[in-house]
């Protein structure tokens, strides 16, 4: 919902790279809900706008906040929220929410016991067939589902060379999207079983993963990810079940049920919702917290064979 009776939240962004700048600054630019205050970066500035090269001189220099959104690579989250919630300010952390399962844990309690709101985002549950795909399965019985999510690093994250490197998530950082899309839509809990994740030779994360899964009643979940996919990109899910088979596409942007294309509102778009999403939390004073897609790639990267593979640069 959308904000019209109280001020709008005083907003700070952290970390002005790619996904800031094509996906949040134009979500909050036509939210009423936030106003942006100021920015932190260390390798670059907003026109307009007072920059800072840290959370830590931002919140001590710079202009009165209520919450912050952290759009910075994983590596080091933890410790930029817990600034923030430290200093009593709100925030909302771009997918995925830290470098390890164990480390958002921690920011989960902390901002509990700090009374403010920590909202573990997760764009791709936003996509629009996503709430229409849960609530058709909800009362089915799935029995497989196929992930393919493969796309080319080049042309979607040019020369950010962190995502291949320790922390980086590699291409589970795309991958993770379909793993809260499943997590969000699916009946049943997954659990991961054994895969193949492959690495480059100069690289410490993968380039390309097959992982396989499995629901608590055996039905099998595989899941296909690459990297280095040319030519059309794919970003599908599909579920069949004993009463039809379902299709997400274009990372859950479209939705077809045995063959018929539902009608979706595709008008309002992933980041609009999940900033309308953290206004709601912070007015609320609630959390949202999700770890089962972060879990996943933990439990992934546990029980599948390494495999290296040949040099890749950008």
């Amino acid at each position: 919902m959308t904000n019209t009776s109280a001020k709008p939240l005083r907003l700070g962004i952290i970390g002005v790279g790619k996904i800031a700048r094509d996906q949040h600054l134009p979500a909050i630019a036509a939210s009423s809900d936030f106003i942006l205050m100021a920015a932190a970066s260390r390798h670059a500035t907003l026109n307009n706008q007072p920059n800072f090269a840290s959370i830590e001189t931002m919140l001590a220099d710079g202009p009165q906040l209520d919450a912050v959104s952290i759009c910075t690579p994983p590596g080091g989250r933890d410790r930029i929220a817990r600034a923030a919630i430290a200093a009593g300010k709100h925030v909302m952390i771009e997918k995925p929410p830290g470098a390890t399962v164990s480390e958002v844990v921690a920011l989960q309690q902390f901002a509990s016991e700090q009374g403010v709101t920590l909202f573990a985002s997760w764009h791709s549950r936003e996509a629009a067939g996503v709430d229409a795909a849960r609530d058709w399965l909800a009362q089915r019985t799935v029995t497989r589902v196929a992930i393919h999510w493969r796309e080319d690093i080049r042309v979607w994250h040019p020369g950010q060379e962190w995502i291949l490197a320790a922390g980086g998530f590699g291409v589970f950082d795309p991958g993770i999207n379909a793993l809260s899309i499943v997590t969000a839509i699916l009946p049943q809990a997954l659990i991961v079983e054994s895969g193949t994740i492959v690495v480059p030779a100069n690289r410490a994360s993968p380039i390309a993963a097959q992982i396989v899964l499995r629901l608590p009643n055996d039905a099998p979940v595989q899941l296909d990810l690459d990297f280095l996919q040319t030519g059309k990109q794919s970003w599908t899910i599909a579920v069949e079940t004993t009463s039809g088979t379902l299709l997400l596409t274009e990372g859950g942007k479209r939705l077809s049920i045995d063959g018929a294309e539902e009608v979706l509102d595709l008008e309002t778009g992933e980041y609009p919702r999940l900033y309308e999403r953290f206004s709601a939390l912070v007015r609320d004073r609630q959390s949202d917290v999700d770890l089962r897609p972060l879990q996943l790639v933990a439990d992934a990267f546990l029980v599948s064979r390494h495999k290296r593979a040949v040099s890749f640069d950008f």
